[in-house]
């Protein structure tokens, strides 16, 4: 197919093809309407110019009859221009007048005739074409007949220039609109060639292109940025999910291979049955730990796909903020922490109430590990030596909803913030503590499924975790 081919066959010149014809069709209706409407002026202005004169003229017959009919007609008959008079006997001699021939039977219907003719005048030689005019005859009383009419040369004259400009404007028209249709549809198509081009670069594997940007904010220029944003929300899906492979591979790996060697160990050393329930309640213990790990994967694959929104429902997220403190204040207790809930105005929110409830528990779970008496292995020290404390905090601000969780352990340092929401990434001084990585990763997750954000901040000492999410309902202003 050759390029021109190509062209022609193209969605956009085909369209362009349709507009350009119904165009036409209009400029053809506008310029016959103007036309036709310009020859019915031209006509107007000759019937009421006619009706006058024959008004006038048969005024003067009225006062003088005949003979000062005649001499008003021999003068007007004499003056140029294109005006026709003719003043006759009933039965048709010429009295007075301009015109030398009529056709054939115009005397004798008064009223209004088009109709060929020949002046007094005219010099051309026998056989020349005769003009046409249109014409009004007047009986006048005694049988006189009277005619007053006017050329239709400058009408037709005028009504030729219309329509032959017009016939150009068209043919203009179509051509521009053929060359502009070229012009036009070459420029879309090269851009959907490069398009087509990226694409294809894309699906065999380079996630990294992106399709062209002209700069002129066209509507090729909307729809290549819409795609640029999800090629680059696809790459960074497919980066997490190679990213989630590799650390399952590696994370993953040293359970799984501590929970062989103890049953093997099991199998071959265990002489009595305490040493076989010891070694089952290990394996059971490394078993919840793994299963754990992989509910957490599937809370935030549900979360990243969006099919959590079809269990979102009105809740309050006041009234969850106390239920976490009061499941984990006993555990927070026994480790010698005070744990306090803030959350005693309502805090509306339309989400997945099961998954912001988990994420929060997540958040308190964090702060528990991190706070307390492993701090001090930490080389951390609470202030004055006062007791380690964490605050869960439910309130509004603006138009959202802010979860907060503020303790007083190590946190995070503010470089390594952005990493500590990633999937198995685990900090050096986490090392020591029990868990897999996917806490802090889940409650970002459940955040951007509601619309909203999970941010790490400094809570002099210590780390504040904050979950925002959009208010439902009237924003409430504080007086």
């Amino acid at each position: 197919m050759t390029a021109l081919g190509k062209l022609f066959r193209t969605t956009t010149f085909k369209l362009t093809l349709v507009y350009l014809t119904v165009f036409a069709l209009f400029a053809v209706f506008l310029l016959g309407y103007f036309a036709l409407n310009t020859r019915r002026l031209i006509t107007e202005q000759i019937n009421e110019t006619v009706d006058t004169e024959i008004t006038g003229l048969s005024e003067q017959y009225r006062l003088g009859g005949i003979r000062r009919l005649v001499l008003v007609v021999d003068v007007r008959a004499r003056r140029p221009g294109s005006s026709l008079y003719l003043v006759t006997t009933f039965t048709g001699e010429a009295l007075a007048g301009n015109v030398t021939a009529l056709a054939p039977g115009i005397l004798d219907n008064p009223g209004w005739t088009e109709t060929a003719y020949r002046r007094l005048d005219e010099s051309e030689p026998p056989g020349y074409p005769d003009h046409n005019a249109l014409v009004r005859v007047f009986q006048l009383p005694g049988g006189f007949r009277l005619l007053v009419g006017r050329d239709l040369e400058e009408r037709e004259r005028l009504y030729h220039i219309i329509l032959g400009a017009g016939r150009w404007s068209i043919a203009i028209v179509i051509v521009l609109g053929l060359v502009g249709g070229l012009f036009v549809t070459r420029r879309v198509l090269r851009r959907v060639d490069a398009m087509t081009e990226t694409t294809r670069s894309i699906m065999a594997g380079d996630l990294g292109e992106r399709l062209p940007v002209a700069g002129t904010g066209d509507e090729l220029d909307r729809l290549a940025e819409n795609l640029n944003v999800m090629l680059e929300r696809i790459e960074a899906l497919m980066h997490g999910l190679k990213e989630v492979s590799d650390n399952i591979a590696h994370d993953l790996k040293t359970p799984l291979t501590r929970l062989r060697n103890r049953t093997e160990q099991a199998l071959r050393t265990a002489k009595s049955e305490t040493e076989y329930r010891a070694a089952l309640e290990s394996t059971i213990e490394e078993s919840d730990h793994l299963i754990a790990t992989f509910n957490a994967l599937l809370m935030i694959a549900r979360a990243e796909s969006g099919q959590a929104r079809d269990d979102m429902s009105e809740f309050d997220a006041a009234e969850i903020a106390r239920d976490v403190g009061e499941l984990y204040e006993p555990l927070a207790e026994e480790k010698g922490i005070a744990l306090k809930v803030e959350a005693e105005t309502p805090a509306p929110v339309n989400g997945n109430r099961e998954l912001v409830s988990q994420a929060l528990a997540n958040l308190v779970d964090n702060a528990i590990k991190y706070t307390g008496p492993q701090a001090l292995v930490d080389g951390v020290q609470p202030a004055n030596g006062a007791t380690p404390e964490i605050v869960v905090r439910a309130l509004s601000e603006g138009d959202r909803i802010l979860l907060t969780v503020a303790d007083s352990g190590p946190g995070i340092p503010e470089s390594d913030r952005s990493r500590a929401v990633e999937r198995f990434v685990r900090l050096e001084q986490s090392r020591s503590q029990p868990g897999s990585g996917l806490g802090l990763s889940l409650a970002a997750a459940v955040a951007r499924l509601h619309g909203g954000e999970l941010t790490l901040e400094d809570n002099h000492p210590g780390l504040k975790s904050v979950i925002a999410l959009p208010r439902e309902g009237p924003v409430q202003i504080a007086g």
